[in-house]
This record gives C-alpha cells, sequence and structure tokens, in this order.
C-alpha cells in the first residue's frame, strides 16, 4: 500500500519525524523530509530519503518543499505536518516574540503544509494529511500556553479542512503520538515511548481508505475524543 507513494514530513530530522520517515522509507515509499535543523537530515539522506533544510514558519519555504516533492514524483499522497518545539515561558515572562515564533511553528507551519497541498491533492483527486497535535490542548500545565494554544487551533483548523474537502477522496486528520521520549522534553526521557512505536498509528492515517474518518484525532490508532468532558485529563 505503500510502495511508491509520495509522503512528505516536516520536523523529519529526530524523534517523530525520523522514525516516520525512515518507516515509511523502508516499507518503499517515495519519502521527502524537512527540518531547519541539517544534522538529522544528513543521516536521512545518507538512507535514500529526499531531504529540504528549511523553516516551516516561512510559508515560501514549505511552498517550495511540497511543490519540489509533487514536480518530483507527479504526485502528492500524504503530508505530515509535523514540526514543532519544546515548551516555553509563563504567560507573563514570555520575551517579546517567542509566543508568536512558537505558534507560527507549530500552527503556521501545519496551516502552510495544508495550503500548499490541498489543491494539489484537488487537482490529483486523491490525499491525505495528517497533523500531530497534543492533549496538552485540554490541559493547564505551567509554560505551556503557546504550545496548549497551537495545538487546540490545529484541531480547529484540521477539522474545518476535513468539512471543507468532504466531497473529495482527500482526509485530514490528526495524531496524538503520546508521551515520547524526543528532544521537546530537552533532555532523555528514557520512561517514555520510542518515536518509532508510534508509527502504526502514523501509517493507518497515512493507509486511510476512500470514505474513512477525516477531521478526527486519533492516539494509538483508536479515536480520542477531544475537548470531551469525559477526558480524564480534563479530571485534574
Amino acid at each position: 500500500m505503500l510502495k511508491d507513494k509520495t509522503i512528505l514530513i516536516t520536523g523529519a530530522s529526530n524523534g517523530l519525524g525520523r522514525a516516520w520517515a525512515e518507516k515509511f522509507n523502508e516499507e518503499g515509499a517515495k519519502v521527502f523530509a524537512m527540518d531547519i535543523e541539517p544534522n538529522g537530515l544528513d543521516l536521512l539522506k545518507n538512507k535514500g530519503i529526499e531531504i529540504c533544510l528549511g523553516d516551516v514558519s516561512v510559508p515560501q519555504e514549505v511552498k517550495y518543499f511540497v511543490e519540489t516533492a509533487f514536480e518530483s514524483t507527479g504526485a502528492l499522497d500524504v503530508v505530515f505536518n509535523n514540526a514543532g518545539m519544546g515548551f516555553g515561558h509563563r504567560v507573563d515572562n514570555f520575551p517579546d516574540g517567542k509566543f508568536e515564533h512558537h505558534i507560527s511553528v507549530h500552527l503556521f507551519g501545519t496551516i502552510y503544509g495544508m495550503r500548499y497541498a490541498l489543491p494539489l491533492m484537488q487537482k490529483q483527486g486523491y490525499g491525505r494529511i495528517v497533523n500531530t497535535i497534543s492533549r496538552n490542548a485540554e490541559a493547564d500545565q505551567e509554560g505551556t500556553s503557546a504550545y496548549a494554544a497551537a495545538k487546540a487551533a490545529i484541531w480547529s483548523a484540521s477539522r474545518v479542512a476535513a468539512q471543507e474537502n468532504s466531497d473529495k477522496d482527500i482526509l485530514i486528520n490528526m495524531i496524538i503520538p503520546g508521551p515520547t521520549n524526543t528532544g521537546i522534553w530537552g533532555k532523555d526521557m528514557p520512561h517514555l515511548q520510542k518515536p518509532d512505536e508510534t508509527f502504526p498509528t502514523a501509517k493507518m492515517l497515512a493507509t486511510l481508505k476512500r470514505n474513512g474518518p477525516s477531521g478526527k484525532v486519533f492516539w494509538n490508532e483508536k479515536i480520542y475524543p477531544m475537548f470531551n468532558e469525559d477526558n480524564q485529563i480534563l479530571k485534574g
């Protein structure tokens, strides 16, 4: 199902994005990886993955990434808008511009990915988009205001985009990886799951059949009801 599929992944130098890029590549997909950090990209390039050094908060760089992949293969099957960064500051002590930059990487990067991918997917009559979010969108953990706000906004924007494309074979969903040992923590967290343990859900969303779910959140291959009053995270 994945052989020769064109799959784009942002935030691919490490963590989730790198694990997904490697796994999809192993399954025969034509993987294109984008990140602002060159070191991890070089490792992917050595495995035959096409790389693009770029900043997802800059629209023209995302546009270049998407269009270059499409021109190279003639298709745009799956886009993972995954780029992100670690937690920030309290609301009352954010340095000027830091909150805005955090939002631009998470939220605007996702919007740009959808903005430039959707017209191509509409033209070819097919596409799958997967946006990375987090249960932090529902929570009030100190120091995560920008992160939580961005993830909540991605949830809203993804649902709207899914509805706007509901008459086409374009499915737009979200993935919650769950607590994972990635660079977002700023330190090694060996007690958490490894990034490649999230691949089954990523693969499932990349290979959904026509009329599959859209505008939904998935965690461990199951739909997760965001902002549901029954969610344990909302109970304190």
